[in-house]
């Protein structure tokens, strides 16, 4: 592989300053135009390559956003990525994106390594460990050096930052309610994701929707874990041992895994069994039969909003520019798995 020339061998093989070779490279008015010439004409001969890591020293602007995402296998984190790098790219940023695994130990190690100089901040969701933990000093410290953070989906009231959230809690006891409006009146809950904070606010919209109907709250069919290690046992045991007409799934593997094993106790769907899941993939709308009513949560709206935050916080002259939260609407998207009301 060809190697890079650097700015002091080009500056010794033309025998001037690095200061002048750095000047003439970046077009100042300092350098005469032969010299501009003569400079970046060898430079290009040499495969000189500008540092970007280096670039605008003064301001500290690398033009570049870090994306931390959770699970690059969930669709919406996928779809969320799709619209901050297209508000990114219509703004002059470029996009690294990394994943943690849910992993706290690698969202620090990678808070860390990003934020030395090589991006200008960061869009991210919070990994499963650190929610569960409670552990957010690393985010505390990337903030208090001065490096913007944008959090959406997963967020937490412990940092001070621009957030993007969906109505989890409303889309929730909206969903319920649909379920209820449609005849139901044993409406099982499913969530693996207990331990992050929009299974909790998930929760909480559906236990609201069945107090707001007088509907008993039965434990027996809500099922709180925060993995899917034996889910599908866990679900057909439900099945098996309850009365139920309806479920409200919090995330994909759950919505799944209540199709299936309802289709596999023999009910009718959805005369029988109505089925709502937060997921919005590919899976739920077309490849699951019948297809799955979801609560759409808008990712690439998502990404783009929490692109421009950014974005405007990294271009804004105001020193203490307010933090902002904002709310993106879910919206419920009917097909086979619900009957119409």
């Amino acid at each position: 592989m060809k190697a890079k020339a650097t700015l002091k061998q080009i500056a010794k093989e033309l025998n001037v300053s690095v200061s002048t070779v750095s000047k003439a490279l970046n077009d100042s008015p300092e350098i005469s135009e032969q010299t501009k010439i003569k400079i970046k004409e060898y430079a290009k001969l040499k495969n000189y390559k500008p540092n970007v890591i280096g670039l605008n020293l003064k301001n500290r602007k690398t033009k570049t956003i870090g994306v931390i995402i959770p699970n690059i296998l969930n669709s919406f984190f996928a779809k969320v990525f799709s619209g901050i790098e297209k508000v990114a790219d219509e703004n002059g940023y470029n996009v690294i994106m990394c994943i943690s695994n849910e992993s706290l130990e690698k969202e620090a190690h990678t808070l860390g390594m990003l934020s030395n100089g090589t991006i200008d901040g960061f869009v991210l969701s919070i990994s499963e460990e650190a929610q569960k933990q409670h552990e957010y000093n690393h985010f505390k410290e990337i903030i208090s050096e001065g490096t913007p953070i944008v959090l959406f989906d997963r967020t937490t009231d412990e940092l001070d930052c621009d957030k993007v959230i969906v109505d989890d809690f409303d889309s929730a006891l909206d969903s319920t309610q649909y379920l209820i409006d449609s005849g139901c009146k044993n409406i099982a809950l499913i969530s693996t994701i207990d331990n992050l904070s929009i299974g909790k606010l998930r929760l909480e919209g559906y236990l609201q929707a069945l107090k707001n109907n007088n509907l008993p709250i039965n434990e027996n069919i809500i099922l709180r874990t925060d993995s899917s290690e034996g889910l599908n046992e866990k679900v057909e045991a439900i099945y098996a041992n309850n009365t139920i007409d309806g479920v409200f799934a919090l995330a994909e593997d759950d919505s799944v895994a209540a199709l299936k094993f309802g289709l596999k106790k023999g009910l009718r769907i959805p005369e029988e069994l109505s089925i709502i899941g937060f997921a919005d993939g590919i899976l739920a709308s077309r490849r699951l039969s019948p297809s799955l009513t979801t609560v759409s949560q808008h990712g690439v709206e998502i990404g783009e909003v929490a692109a421009q935050l950014l974005i405007d916080r990294l271009e804004s002259k105001e020193e203490h520019l307010p933090y902002q939260t904002k709310v993106i609407k879910t919206k419920l998207k009917e097909r086979e798995s619900t009957r119409l009301n």
